[in-house]
């Protein structure tokens, strides 16, 4: 039997997407229609992680990503992934006192990167995350390079996500708005690839449209959990 995935969601839109793309991909890799590893799901309000991340209190972070684990592991999990990038800031705290072991999204998606052979990333994600060093430490441990958006930029990338991505809403404008920033990216900055930095992103960008390859965190993550779900079940 695969092991039981726990899934500590933040916002709704990435944790829905990682979730469906373990139900969908899981027949696949499994062998057989409609099968997956079983999944659990906790999330706490949104507005909960939004409050301490305003005040930049990581550990009240921490404290509500562990009180989902602990929740998780009281419903079997075997493991916990986070389809929330901005959050990750907090994991450092979260381990040591974690009742289950994590995959870390950045790692996920940095291995990936590395194996797809590219060497200098366009880091897109909200304000909170490319301000932090979740991905710059986890891209330099494999040699790899990265391009922060400019501030204008990363003001109207946080916007479109927080006011229109979390909420659901998908507009034609963020589309282009997104094509630009990217493009400028592989232009003035030499890129090779984008890491989608947000779980909702996705819902804007793939490479059909992307001016880069893209880095799809949200699938990257869900594709890492069913493979260790399979392999140490």
């Amino acid at each position: 039997m695969p092991q039981h995935i726990g899934i500590v969601g933040c916002s709704a839109e990435g944790a829905a997407l990682c979730y469906r793309t373990l139900c969908t991909e899981g027949p696949a890799l499994l062998g057989r229609p409609h099968a997956h590893p079983e999944v659990s799901m906790h999330t706490p309000p949104l507005a909960d992680y939004v409050d301490c991340l305003d005040r930049g209190d990581l550990q009240g972070v921490a404290d509500l990503m562990l009180a989902s684990a602990h929740k998780l592991a009281r419903a079997g999990a075997d493991f916990l992934i986070c389809p929330d990038n901005t959050i990750h800031q907090a994991l450092d705290r979260v381990l040591p006192h974690s009742p289950l072991p994590w995959l870390h999204i950045a790692e996920v998606v940095a291995a990936e990167a590395a194996a797809q052979g590219y060497r200098r990333l366009a880091l897109t994600g909200t304000r909170w995350l490319v301000d932090s060093s979740v991905y710059p430490d986890k891209l330099a441990a494999l040699g790899l390079a990265y391009v922060r958006p400019t501030e204008a930029e990363r003001s109207q990338i946080n916007h479109i996500i927080m006011d229109e991505l979390v909420p659901g809403v998908v507009r034609p404008e963020a589309v282009a708005t997104f094509q630009q920033i990217i493009a400028r990216m592989r232009q003035d900055d030499g890129c090779d690839a984008v890491v989608l930095g947000c779980t909702e992103i996705p819902l804007l960008l793939s490479d059909a449209n992307s001016p880069l390859p893209t880095l799809d965190s949200t699938r990257l993550l869900a594709r890492a959990a069913l493979r260790r779900a399979v392999a140490e079940g």
